[in-house]
C-alpha cells in the first residue's frame, strides 16, 4: 500500500511541477510530513535526495520544445542553486525540527499571500 501511495505522491508533485513549473518541495514535503508521517528535516531530505535524478528532464524538455526555457539562465541558475543547496543544509541540521516545520510553513505562506494579492 505504501508504494501506491509513494507513486502517487510522485505523480501529483510531477503534475503540479510540469504545470505550475514549481518546484516539488511545496507539493512534496507538505505530503511527507502529512500522509507518511515524516518529520521536517527527513521530508526536505528525501525531497532533495529526489532532485539528484533527473525527474525534470521530460517536462523541461517539453519547455524547451516550446521555446520557455532560457538556457543562459539556467547554467547560473544551477551553479547557485548547487552551492545554496550546500550552505541551506548545513543551516538546516543546526535547527531544531519544529523551528524547521514552522520557518518552512511562514516561507509557504509569504509566496502564497504574495502570488494571491500581487497585482
Amino acid at each position: 500500500m505504501n508504494q501506491l501511495l509513494y507513486l502517487g505522491l510522485g505523480l501529483m508533485t510531477g503534475v503540479f511541477g510540469g504545470l505550475f513549473g514549481i518546484g516539488g518541495s511545496t507539493v512534496l514535503i507538505p505530503a511527507l510530513i502529512f500522509f507518511c508521517g515524516l518529520t521536517q528535516h527527513q521530508a526536505q531530505g528525501t525531497t532533495l535526495a529526489l532532485m539528484v535524478l533527473p525527474i525534470g528532464l521530460l517536462a523541461a524538455l517539453r519547455y524547451f520544445q516550446g521555446g520557455n526555457v532560457k538556457l543562459e539562465m539556467v547554467l547560473l541558475l544551477a551553479l547557485g542553486w548547487f552551492i545554496g543547496g550546500f550552505l541551506g543544509a548545513s543551516l538546516a541540521h543546526q535547527i531544531s525540527d519544529p523551528l524547521l516545520k514552522k520557518l518552512f510553513g511562514v516561507f509557504l505562506l509569504i509566496v502564497s499571500l504574495r502570488m494571491i494579492f500581487a497585482k
